[in-house]
């Protein structure tokens, strides 16, 4: 198994759901942030989950997480955006020998436990420099894997922003995975519904 770490942001509000919680929706019939961080256990030995310190998400997000061997970080700042959880992911994963920290977004229904394993196998190959999953096309998204020598930028970052800026510096590797498995996520009721409406489409 890689020692690659992977960080889950589960923190933010899911305000574009206007009132549900986009990491509680099923996806074959398991509540999506479970799913992702089951899967993520089949990757690395190392997965940590961001969590609100308090408000509505708080507890449901805990309680699907409950029997999983994730470390789950909650974080009293998580109204600063993303690097308020890359901060947190960088802080515990630093604590243990990793070669590097896989953030892998909670909203991604298409990831699978294979995919994972690939970006954490082929990331050692070049523990050196960051690597970023791509669709089958090319198109640039998830996850994404920071070298350890990136740890301390990463535990200065601000702003909802994450790591956009300093991956702009970085000669990051890509890696396509299958179909949109590395592009689609779900943001709003509408995203989805034209989701599940596709698979359904799809012929058995």
């Amino acid at each position: 198994m890689s020692n690659v770490a992977i960080l889950i942001p589960a923190a933010g509000s899911s305000s574009r759901m206007r009132g549900t919680d986009k990491l509680m929706e099923p996806v074959e019939d398991e509540p999506m942030l479970r799913r992702i961080a089951r899967l993520s256990l089949a990757a690395s030995p190392y997965v940590f989950v961001t969590l609100p310190d308090g408000g509505p998400h708080a507890l449901p997000r805990k309680s699907v997480l409950t029997g999983l061997q994730v470390r789950m970080l909650p974080i009293g700042d998580a109204h600063e955006g993303m690097s308020a959880s890359l901060r947190a992911g960088v802080a515990a994963a630093g604590r243990q020998a990793v070669s590097g920290l896989m953030v892998v977004p909670a909203d991604m229904p298409e990831l699978t436990a294979p995919d994972l394993i690939t970006v954490a196998t082929i990331f050692e190959d070049e523990p050196e420099t960051v690597l970023r999953a791509t669709a089958s096309d090319y198109t640039p998204g998830h996850p994404v894997v920071f070298p350890l020598r990136l740890f301390t930028a990463i535990a200065v970052l601000t702003g909802d922003k994450g790591a956009r800026k300093l991956l702009e510096g970085e000669a990051a590797r890509l890696l396509p995975l299958p179909g949109r498995h590395a592009t689609t996520d779900l943001d709003s009721p509408e995203d989805w519904a034209e989701w599940r409406k596709g698979k359904d489409r799809k012929p058995v």
